[in-house]
């Protein structure tokens, strides 16, 4: 036997072979038959190329892949790799080896519609492109536009709107996480069970595998274009899961450069200036004219933005990037043979000590009884300020003078949870998601005793959305009729006002909701590519205060009186009452959902438009890729709890931003359910052509519910990102384990396993781990 493949009943690749280097060479192999033009993809990402087929629409990502020297760290990481560890070398190149096998061999001919749609033709891999996919996927994972973001409105309104501010932003990514020990579940062993919040991409972005050789056997979800299984594994005697720590690991710097007749120098922070390297590379554009970049990179890092001339608008700036793999030519890939090789929580905890990024928290749990719950990932240590905004390269104090230990912790009441909110991270970040998913999650751990992996779809879909108490506290303190004929006695201070109404919020926020309920099945569209994937978010109350940089004085909002005190429109009136019976559950058969999601949207777009918030609309002139980050409606909507609950915004008023958001609905109310505009909205490097508009299927859940199928308030309600996959671990017996991903294990249109496992991911449903090779089909000896 060199390499057997084995398929199960949703098409997941089982790979048989004698040594873990002829298995990673099977698994380049099905992977470049099953995802092909998937993998054309990612290698045009990591090399900046992208545009050469997909158009000027993708250019402004390859400009930030060659500024920001992806594809030559990746080959800077995979050389050093080869030196001090040659096995991993030799392991990734089998890979590849494989994936070049898969795209040429006669006999397996690809039929991807995507290649002859573009006129391309499969391109071949390096060794070194493994480590590039890995690095273009996870460049923006630490989320440092977020620092242009925080910089951009306290130059509106100060540096206090930082935290008020501080929510989980757009272009973010999150995961849901929890481990169970033994002494919680029904078997006495341990369970692990979670979902990973990305994109939703098609093809996805985990491919369910089992990779078995004599020296292990794994089940887990891999990185299309990356050998093993990184984020979430299961040996048969250990299994670990990752979120996303929220940890700040990279750093921008604006940099003073010049031209001189050798190049380009840089001010350097001993006041001297330095020479940056400089090179030009050029760009192809599908049906355009190729242009030029510039490549820049100072003492810091590369320059991702701006230059000596500055913006392009002439705004005078540079931004230099400094992240740890280009500094340490590690992209943590030693640690991956020895995750596969693990066979007790001690194992994974060492191996985890190699692991670079993005910076994760891990839960892990082995056979014995053994519970592991750590960050892994290299977190530079460096004055505070770093994480907070761009920092200046001429000052002294910025440098980088070491790493951060990375911290660990414990279990409480048997159970550890992480919903990328405060928790083990915390030293190394910023901001941090809002807690409602992870107190949501443990609320839920603590109504049963004991639990089996059965029971974790029950969790996984539940739609409770925690974020609602301070919009719903604003609309219940809207007056009506009967409101305001028992008020025409009380004194005008015991009048009915949002502030004394708010003082009801925590007993609107503990009442007691329905228990958990699947997400059900309707239909939804797509949408053009977002920012990939980094992660922020903190309470307001919790993120640190930025230091003072210049900035304008907020505007000054004109003296609003207080809120007429005239009642609300009949259909306003029963609107509100509707909105407040509701059961705050984000259904997607839910038409009071839906009526709340249009006030929200309604009350973020009257904010967004008044003249206090309105400048900040208009971005600084920064690359393409990076605006997401600095658009003000989501970043509304993101944090409008928070808005709404603050003792003071800028002088808005926002009794009568809610009273008209909510006549503006009552007008012209949502005609369906919430799943009928809360649709999935995956990426597809081309678009579909055999999708009709609306025809992809409606979801239950929004940002802040353990559901997290995320909408944009004020701006769409269509989803582009929520579970990239589902899983359950359970060490008391692997074949209890359960997994699905949004779409399939094929990435070919018209395979049966296209799209075969969606009906279970929009019911909440998982299918089998299947892992014993007597009740799989042979489909092939390679």
């Amino acid at each position: 036997m060199s390499a057997e493949t084995y398929r199960d009943a949703w098409g997941i690749p089982h790979l048989r072979a004698d040594t873990p280097h002829e298995l990673a060479r099977a698994q380049g192999r099905v992977t470049a038959r099953d995802r092909a033009w998937q993998l054309e993809v990612e290698r045009h990402r990591a090399q900046g190329t992208s545009a050469s087929f997909l158009g000027p629409e993708a250019l402004s990502w390859d400009r930030l892949a060659r500024r920001a020297r992806l594809a030559d760290t990746a080959r800077r990481c995979f050389t050093a790799l080869e030196r001090k560890d040659p096995e991993t070398a030799a392991w990734v190149r089998a890979y590849t080896d494989g994936v070049n096998e898969g795209l040429t061999e006669p006999g397996h001919p690809n039929p991807a519609p995507e290649f002859a749609r573009t006129g391309l033709a499969p391109g071949r891999w390096d060794p070194w492109t493994p480590l590039g996919v890995w690095l273009a996927t996870h460049i923006l994972f630490a989320g440092f536009p977020a620092k242009l973001w925080r910089e951009h409105i306290s130059t509106y309104l100060g540096p206090d709107a930082v935290a008020l501010f501080a929510a989980d932003g757009p272009g973010t990514a999150g995961s849901n996480g929890w481990l169970v020990s033994g002494e919680r579940t029904t078997t006495g062993h341990a369970l692990i069970a979670g979902d990973p919040h990305r994109f939703i991409e098609d093809p996805g972005v985990y491919q369910q595998v089992h990779l078995s050789c004599p020296e292990f056997d794994v089940v887990g979800l891999a990185v299309p274009g990356v050998p093993g299984v990184a984020h979430f594994g299961h040996t048969g005697t250990v299994a670990w899961a990752i979120t996303n720590a929220m940890a700040d690991y990279q750093d921008l710097y604006r940099e003073r450069l010049r031209r001189t007749g050798a190049g380009v120098e840089a001010l350097g922070p001993d006041g001297i200036w330095h020479r940056a390297a400089r090179h030009t590379e050029r760009i192809d554009i599908a049906g355009e004219d190729t242009v030029e970049v510039e490549i820049i990179e100072t003492d810091r890092g590369p320059v991702i933005a701006g230059g000596p001339e500055g913006l392009d608008d002439g705004t005078p700036a540079a931004l230099s990037l400094r992240y740890p793999p280009r500094v340490t030519a590690d992209l943590g890939f030693g640690a991956l043979l020895p995750l596969l090789r693990a066979r007790r929580v001690a194992d994974v905890d060492r191996a985890l000590d190699a692991w670079a990024e993005p910076v994760n928290v891990v839960q892990a749990a082995d056979t014995e009884g053994g519970l592991l719950h750590r960050v892994a990932g290299r977190v530079p240590v460096r004055p505070a300020a770093n994480g907070l905004r761009p920092v200046p390269a001429w000052e002294p104090g910025h440098e980088w003078t070491g790493w951060h230990t990375p911290p660990r912790a414990g279990l409480t009441d048997g159970v550890a949870v992480m919903a990328n909110q405060r928790g083990p991270a915390t030293p190394l970040g910023v901001e941090f998601a809002p807690p409602h998913r992870a107190d949501r999650i443990t609320a839920l751990l603590a109504g049963k005793e004991h639990w089996s992996a059965a029971d974790m779809p029950a969790i996984h879909t539940d739609t409770h959305l925690g974020s609602a108490a301070p919009l719903l506290t604003h609309l219940a303190a809207l007056p009506s009729e009967a409101a305001l004929a028992s008020e025409a006695a009380l004194t005008p201070e015991a009048a009915l006002t949002p502030e004394a109404a708010l003082a009801s919020e925590a007993a609107l926020a503990s009442e007691a909701a329905p228990g958990p309920k699947a997400a059900p099945d309707p239909e939804a569209a797509p949408t053009p590519e977002a920012a990939p994937d980094p992660e922020t978010a903190p309470t307001p109350e919790a993120a640190p205060t930025p230091e003072a940089t210049p900035t304008a004085a907020p505007p000054e909002a004109p003296p609003t009186p207080l809120t007429p005190l005239t009642p609300l429109t009949p259909e306003a009136a029963d609107l509100r009452d509707r909105i407040l019976a509701w059961d705050r559950r984000m259904d997607a058969d839910s038409t009071d959902a839906a009526a709340y999601a249009a006030v929200r949207a309604a009350v973020v777009r009257r904010l967004a438009a008044h003249p206090v918030l309105a400048p900040a609309s208009v971005p600084p002139a920064y690359p393409e890729v990076l605006l997401p980050w600095l658009a003000l409606v989501p970043r509304l909507g993101h944090a409008l709890e928070h808005l709404l609950r603050a003792e003071d915004l800028y002088g808005i008023d926002r009794a009568a931003a809610v009273r008209a958001a909510l006549e503006e609905v009552a007008a012209s109310p949502p005609s369906g359910t919430w799943g009928d505009t809360h649709r999935l909205a995956p990426w597809r490097a081309l678009p579909d052509t055999a999708t009709a508009p609306g025809g992809e299927p409606g979801l239950s859940g929004d940002h802040d519910c353990v559901l997290c199928t995320s909408p944009v308030p004020g701006l769409t309600d269509r989803a582009a990102r929520g579970p990239a996959a589902r899983y359950v671990w359970d060490l008391a017996d692997r074949a209890n384990s359960r997994w699905v991903v949004p779409h399939g294990a094929s990435g070919l249109p018209g395979s049966p396993h296209h799209h075969d496992q969606q009906p279970l991911w929009l019911g909440g449903e998982l299918a089998p781990v299947v892992t014993d090779f007597d009740r799989l089909t042979k489909e092939s000896d390679d």
